[in-house]
């Protein structure tokens, strides 16, 4: 059974509230739920905060004995060299996801210091960016 784990940044606690025009209805823990009963194969996690140093601490707790990190770093994709220097620096593979089109927002958005370390990047698909990344683990 593959181990996977879904880590998100900053704002993403507020999924179903915050701006539902960009990021749905859906709360995230309901499409947590969902997607755990639609995938039983695997065994999956979820983690989320709003400071940046637990999410590398987070990174680095699982990033040698995981499968697989799915990695929303939210607006820490576009600020931090500090979770990009995590993702490079463990051995697990990481796919950064995210809900939005970045490509289709701020200037600033364009940049991400997670990229060049990640095994893909799935965006612009809402929460079923997630499955994607779900899907191509488990493929």
């Amino acid at each position: 059974m593959k181990k996977l784990i879904i880590i998100n940044g900053p704002n993403l606690n507020l999924l179903g509230k915050r701006e539902p025009n960009i990021y749905g209805s859906l709360t995230f823990m309901e499409f947590f739920d969902a997607t755990k009963k639609k995938y039983p194969q695997v065994s999956l996690e979820h983690f989320q905060s709003n400071i940046e140093g637990e999410l590398i601490d987070k990174l680095q707790e699982v990033g040698f004995n995981y499968d697989g990190v799915i990695l929303n770093a939210a607006a820490y994709t576009h600020t931090s060299v500090g979770i990009g220097d995590a993702v490079k620096a463990i051995e697990t593979p990481v796919i950064e996801v995210h809900i939005s089109n970045t490509f289709a927002r701020e200037e600033f958005r364009h940049k991400s210091f997670i990229s060049q370390n990640a095994k893909g990047v799935i965006l612009g698909f809402g929460l079923q960016s997630y499955e994607l990344a779900i899907q191509s683990f488990i493929n």
